[in-house]
C-alpha cells in the first residue's frame, strides 16, 4: 500500500499535506514517500524468505541520492547500467560489493572503474564485451567477476518499447548459444564466472511471462552450476505497478509481491543458487507523485484542454510509452465538484455524472506534450493544483531541459516532515557548461 490519501478533503503524503510542499517550493515538483519505498523493499524481501536471495534495486528507475540511501538502509543492493550510476551508489553510501553492472555498451572506462571499485558482478551481453572485460582485467591483474545476460526469447506482453527478452531486442545473448559462450569465457584466466542473468521487460502485469522465462532458464542455470560453479541466478525485474486507478484502489501492483514470489518459488528453490531480484518501478513507482498547477483552461468545438505547468520534459512516460497516469486534484475542499466518500478517498466511480473528457497538456511546443488525453476528470480551474500519481519511477530520472525548462525539484516525505532532496535547477546552472561562440 502507498502512503497517499485524502485527509479532510486534502491530498496528503504520509502526514504531510501536499499543498504545503507546493506552497513551499512551487510547482511542478516531484514528491516521494519514504515509508512507501521502505515498505516495498521489505515486503519484496519477505516474499522470497526461506531461500537465498538478494534485492538489487534498479537505479535507473529513480537515482536520487536520498532514494538510494533509503534503499541501502533497507538492506538492498543495486542494479546499475552506467558508470554514473555506480558513482551515485557510492556517493549515497552504497557498497560496490552489492552492485551488479548490466548494459549492452559498457565503455573501457566504465569497466575499469567497476573493477577498481570492486563490484559484485559485471553482466556481459555479448562476446565482444566479455573479451573487453577480460583484456582490462588482465591489464589490472585481477579476476573480473562476470555473468552473461541470457535472452530467453519470451514475450512479456508489455509495451513494445519496454520489451527486452525476445530475439528482436538488443539485450543479452541467445539461449541456444549460452553453453558454448560460457565455455569459451571459462578459458580466460582473468575472468571469474559468477552467475547468469535474465530480464524480459518492464511493466509486466501477469506472472506467466516470468514463470515461462524461469522455466526455460532453470535447466541452463543448473548446467552452469555443475560446469562452472556459478553462485547466483538473477531473474531481473519488470514487475508492473498500478497506474490508472492507484489512488482510488490503494493498490500498488497488479501482481502482489507475495503472488509473484509464490509463482516462482518452486522453480527457483531447487536450484540451490542465490536468487537476485532487480526491482525498480515496483519499489518507487507508486511512492512518488508529480504536483502541477493549472495555468489555463482552453476550449474549442472539439476539445477541452487543461494546460498545466508540468510538461513532457518533466514526465515523458505518456508521450513515450502511452503511460496512463491517474491525475487528481490536491484539494477536494476547494473543488466542491469532487464529492468525498466515507473513506475520504477519491473514487472515480462516484463522479460519472460530473466528469468531462479533457486533455491535460503542458506548455511545450510539441503535440506529444501531454500528461493525459481524453481523460474523464472533474471540472478544474486556473490555479487549481493537480497530482499526477505513480510518478516515482522514470519521471525525474528521464526528465530533460527541453525548451530550456529547468529540471524540477524533488522532495521526500518522512512521517509528518518533508525536505528537499533536489532543488530546482536555475537558468544559470542550465547554461553553465555552454560556451558562447566567438
Amino acid at each position: 500500500m502507498h502512503s497517499f490519501s485524502y485527509k479532510n478533503g486534502r491530498l496528503a503524503c504520509e502526514g504531510v499535506d501536499l499543498a504545503t510542499i507546493a506552497d513551499g517550493v512551487g510547482t511542478p515538483v516531484y514528491v516521494y514517500s519514504a515509508a512507501t519505498i521502505l515498505a516495498h523493499c521489505r515486503r519484496l524481501d519477505a516474499a522470497f524468505a526461506g531461500m537465498p536471495h538478494h534485492i538489487s534495486y534498479a537505479v535507473k528507475a529513480n537515482p536520487n541520492l536520498s532514494i538510494l540511501r533509503l534503499v541501502a538502509q533497507a538492506g538492498a543492493g543495486f542494479d546499475i547500467v552506467s558508470g554514473g550510476e555506480l558513482r551515485r551508489v557510492l556517493r549515497a553510501g552504497g557498497s560496490a560489493a552489492g552492485v551488479t553492472f548490466a548494459g549492452v555498451g559498457k565503455s573501457r572506462r566504465e569497466i575499469a572503474d567497476a573493477l577498481d571499485a570492486g563490484v559484485y558482478c559485471l553482466v556481459a551481453e555479448s562476446e565482444p564485451e566479455i573479451e573487453r572485460i577480460a583484456e582490462i582485467a588482465r591489464e589490472k591483474n585481477v579476476a573480473a567477476p562476470v555473468a552473461f545476460r541470457i535472452n530467453p526469447d519470451v514475450e512479456a506482453g508489455t509495451h513494445a518499447h519496454i520489451t527486452t527478452g525476445t530475439k528482436q531486442n538488443k539485450f543479452g545473448i541467445a539461449y541456444d548459444d549460452a553453453p558454448a559462450i560460457y565455455e569459451r569465457a571459462s578459458r580466460h584466466t582473468h575472468l571469474h564466472i559468477r552467475g547468469v542473468q535474465m530480464h524480459i521487460g518492464s511493466q509486466i502485469t501477469a506472472t506467466q511471462p516470468f514463470v515461462e522465462a524461469v522455466k526455460k532458464l532453470a535447466p541452463l542455470a543448473t548446467q552452469l552450476k555443475i560446469r562452472h560453479n556459478i553462485e547466483f541466478f538473477s531473474i531481473g525485474g519488470g514487475l508492473g505497478i498500478t497506474y490508472e486507478n492507484a489512488l482510488a484502489s490503494g493498490t500498488d501492483t497488479p501482481i502482489a509481491f507475495e503472488t509473484y514470489a509464490a509463482a516462482l518459488r518452486s522453480l527457483l528453490k531447487p536450484l540451490g543458487l542465490k536468487i537476485l531480484i532487480e526491482p525498480g518501478r515496483s519499489i518507487v513507482g507508486n511512492a512518488g507523485v508529480l504536483l502541477t498547477t493549472v495555468e489555463y483552461i482552453k476550449k474549442n468545438s472539439e476539445k477541452t484542454f487543461v494546460i498545466a505547468d508540468a510538461a513532457m520534459n518533466d514526465l515523458i512516460r505518456p508521450a513515450l510509452y502511452d503511460g496512463q497516469h491517474e491525475i487528481v486534484p490536491l484539494s477536494q475542499v476547494e473543488s466542491s465538484r469532487v464529492p468525498q466518500t466515507q473513506s475520504d478517498n477519491f473514487q472515480l466511480s462516484t463522479l460519472n455524472s460530473q466528469l468531462a473528457l479533457v486533455d491535460v497538456v503542458g506548455p511545450i511546443c510539441e503535440s506529444t506534450d501531454f500528461l493525459a488525453k481524453n481523460r474523464p476528470m472533474p471540472p478544474v480551474a486556473a490555479g487549481d493544483r493537480l497530482a499526477v500519481m505513480s510518478a516515482g519511477a522514470y519521471g525525474a530520472s528521464m526528465s530533460s531541459t527541453y525548451n530550456s525548462r529547468p529540471l524540477l525539484p524533488e522532495a521526500l516525505v518522512e512521517g509528518d516532515r518533508w525536505r528537499l532532496i533536489r532543488r530546482r535547477q536555475t537558468f544559470d546552472e542550465m547554461l553553465a557548461l555552454e560556451m558562447p561562440a566567438p
